[in-house]
């Protein structure tokens, strides 16, 4: 779909998505400018409203599912958003936007610009051990 170049000056929203290694390679394969859609099981697409709260879910769920977690971040038009309320998911900064898979494309349209990997973590070998010791540590400076 083409963007609407107009775009690039209307107000946006930053948010982050913590990804594992096979979703992010679907996002490269875009040309970072969109989600891959989302698997049966998948009806919901979870962006997430600030970084340390992807930052928890890339380090802790992603990297010990996957081995790796990434933090991308990347701009959408706040008046498209408007249309999907915050969601307080646990503690006061749990906050994520809630997109059912069926309206995914018209979010990808959205997307001002390009998502970007800000973040990532790769599970570590444990000193003198052969078994990967999962408490991750950023492989990019943060």
């Amino acid at each position: 779909m083409p963007r609407d170049p107009r775009r690039a000056t209307a107000a946006t929203t930053t948010l982050w998505r913590p990804t594992g290694p096979d979703e992010l390679a679907l996002v490269a394969a875009s040309g970072w400018r969109a989600w891959p859609p989302r698997l049966p099981e998948q009806p919901i697409f979870y962006p997430v409203l600030n970084e340390d709260y992807a930052v928890r879910i890339a380090r802790d769920w992603n990297v010990p599912a996957s081995g790796a977690g990434f933090v991308t971040r990347f701009a959408v038009d706040t008046a498209f958003l408007a249309r999907y309320p915050v969601r307080r998911a646990g503690g006061a900064t749990i906050l994520e936007l809630w997109v059912p898979a069926d309206e995914l494309d018209a979010f990808n349209a959205h997307i001002v610009g390009l998502i970007e990997v800000v973040r990532e973590f790769r599970a570590r070998e444990a000193p003198g051990d052969a078994n990967t010791d999962l408490s991750a540590e950023p492989a990019t400076p943060a």
